[in-house]
């Protein structure tokens, strides 16, 4: 049993060597809660690698998985491929079919595991075109091969010496994983990530996580497919942290209460809809203690860490957390000590809230390419700043290109693009990676993004507008959801903006506005597009006259993954968004 980890698989034997969890993993199903122990974990991974083996599996061969939700079964499977030298493809479930018979036919993967009838379906409509020789799948699902026959296959431990040997021939630098980019335009990327890329990247963001080893429980439910999620996984075997996997996004909330974790990572996306509900709770509240609840979110939204806004309003913050936050806190299990945000900005106004209702969330920064963490916030030694990424972890590099992108270089750097040399070398130079983020870093060392490079645009007046700062400002407003800032080589600055429905909603039943509620309705409301419109005032108050936002339209409909305006990662497509809302984006320049 490794006492070093050098390899992904060593994780759950590290774990049985010094913390033997009796809930290593817990999922639900059949309206109950199963858990399994560290060494039932590897007990199973070992027969699925006796049983894959017995498949005809082998070093460098390719397995996918898709499952619409995070689950034990991905886990087993992952060890019991990796063992065996082969590579885990794991793919988004909600791409579409088109997208699944790509990453197949790309990773050249010859057997594949599924979680559910959904997934299934979509993949039955193109499994003709690929290479599968086999799928399973988690569900029972009648007249399909489940994946407990693999395990079956691998009961008899004859050849477990064979999986032992595979073992030991694996090496920190052999090619680990294919991850899939979502990717905003054109085919995804399949990029290459080796044991030692993510190997390095636990152990070095273990340092930022306070969390009690071998004493803690975790919430998982981002898409494990996302190296983000994946790491997190990794990471809380390594510290010896139970992990709980959610029902569903829908279910969070009555999970969080159930379980009381004390840690779980999501997207801003998920922070903000917490948010929107709590301060949606103060409609329901009349007279002082109405007024009390909004006291207290004001309070919440003007945080800073370690006392730096003085001792009256520490002395409210003191108040706050002991009449209305602590309320809040109960709400969500009680326990949650700590939230991780990835994947896309966070609005400082979460942050700071968050912090103030004493669940801080720690924001980091990385891309998969960089396997994923290259720096993250941390409460203690004064490593914690809002509106930054944090410091830089150990064993990372960063440098400033002098157009200010962000290059990074150290052992969390991927391999390089499936297949595709040429892609790897646009984003290289030497051992630095191009990450394609604007960004700064302070004396102190904490990280800063700014802008995304590549959606710079320059307007017909040839002045450059970083949309990304004017969307970072007003994403914080509780009327807006979603912005897209468009203008390239146009006269001038414009938005594309999605309304917060569910806020708007609420917002005018409080104000007793007489304006309809469906989502037309607000779209086209002039009372909407007038309150909207002090928002972006406000917003162009701080950037210089030929960046300022001069007009904008409200899109009628929610923008999503299914409706083509999202990744999966829920990164805005902007191509896409900007032909979907085409009439619009003619009214405000044509119009």
């Amino acid at each position: 049993m490794p006492s070093t980890i050098t390899r992904l698989f060593d994780f759950p034997y590290y774990q049985l060597e010094k913390y033997k969890l009796n809930k290593a993993f817990t999922s639900f199903k059949d309206n109950k809660w199963y858990s399994i122990t560290t060494k039932e974990y590897i007990d199973q991974a070992n027969q699925i690698s006796r049983g894959l083996l017995r498949l005809g599996i082998k070093k460098d061969d390719k397995i996918a998985v898709i499952s619409t939700t995070n689950r034990t079964e991905w886990n087993i499977m992952d060890i019991g491929i990796l063992q065996l030298g082969a590579q885990n493809v794991p793919i988004y479930p909600t791409i579409c079919k088109e997208d699944y018979e790509y990453v197949l036919n790309h990773s050249g993967a010859t057997y594949c595991f599924v979680s559910d009838t959904a997934v299934l379906e979509k993949l039955n409509q193109v499994k003709e075109n690929t290479q599968l020789k086999g799928v399973y799948t988690f569900d029972d699902i009648k007249s399909e091969h489940h994946w407990s026959d693999i395990l079956e296959l691998g009961k008899d431990e004859s050849n477990q010496p064979e999986v032992e040997a595979c073992k030991n021939s694996v090496n920190p630098d052999d090619l680990a994983t294919l991850i899939y980019t979502s990717g905003t335009t054109g085919k995804p990327k399949g990029v290459m990530l080796s044991h030692g890329n993510i190997v390095s990247n636990v152990l070095a963001s273990e340092k930022r996580v306070p969390l009690v080893s071998g004493n803690s429980q975790a919430l998982s439910f981002l898409p494990v497919c996302h190296i983000f999620e994946r790491m997190i996984l990794y990471l809380y075997q390594y510290c010896g942290v139970e992990i709980y996997f959610a029902e569903s996004i829908e279910k969070m909330s009555d999970n969080l209460k159930e379980i009381k974790p004390h840690v779980m990572t999501a997207v801003p996306r998920l922070y903000e809809k917490v948010f929107d509900k709590i301060y949606g709770r103060g409609a329901d509240l009349k007279g002082i203690k109405q007024k009390l609840f909004y006291w207290a979110i004001e309070i919440g939204l003007q945080y800073e860490p370690y006392g730096a806004n003085g001792w009256w309003y520490e002395r409210k913050l003191g108040v706050a957390r002991k009449l209305i936050f602590s309320k809040i806190k109960d709400g969500l299990g009680g326990r949650l000590d700590l939230m991780v945000s990835g994947s896309a900005a966070l609005q400082p106004r979460l942050t700071r809230f968050f912090a103030a209702v004493e669940m801080p969330i720690m924001e980091g920064y990385g891309l998969t390419e960089t396997s994923p963490v290259i720096s993250v916030n941390d409460q203690r030694n004064g490593g914690f700043r809002v509106g930054t990424v944090g410091r830089i972890i150990d064993y990372v590099e960063v440098k400033i290109a002098e157009d200010g992108e962000i290059l990074v270089k150290g052992p969390n750097i991927m391999l390089g693009y499936y297949k595709d040399p040429e892609k790897t070398a646009e984003v290289m130079t030497g051992d630095y990676f191009h990450t394609g983020d604007i960004g700064e870093v302070s004396k102190d060392g904490f990280l800063k993004i700014t802008d995304r490079k590549k959606e710079m645009f320059k307007t017909s007046g040839g002045k450059y507008v970083a949309p990304a700062l004017l969307e970072g400002v007003l994403k914080q407003s509780r009327f807006i959801e979603q912005i897209m800032v468009v203008g390239e080589g146009e006269k001038m600055p414009a938005a594309l903006i999605q309304p917060n429905f569910e806020f708007i909603k609420d917002w005018i039943k409080r104000k007793g506005h007489a304006v309809g509620t469906s989502n037309e309705e607000i779209a086209n409301s002039e009372i909407v597009h007038n309150r909207i419109q002090i928002e972006v005032d406000n917003c162009n108050a701080n950037f210089g006259n030929w960046e300022q936002i001069k007009k904008f339209k409200l899109t009628p409909d929610e923008w999503s993954i299914d409706g083509g305006h999202l990744t999966p990662t829920m990164k805005m497509k902007r191509k896409i968004i900007k032909e979907i809302y085409k009439d619009l984006y003619e009214e405000i320049y044509r119009g």
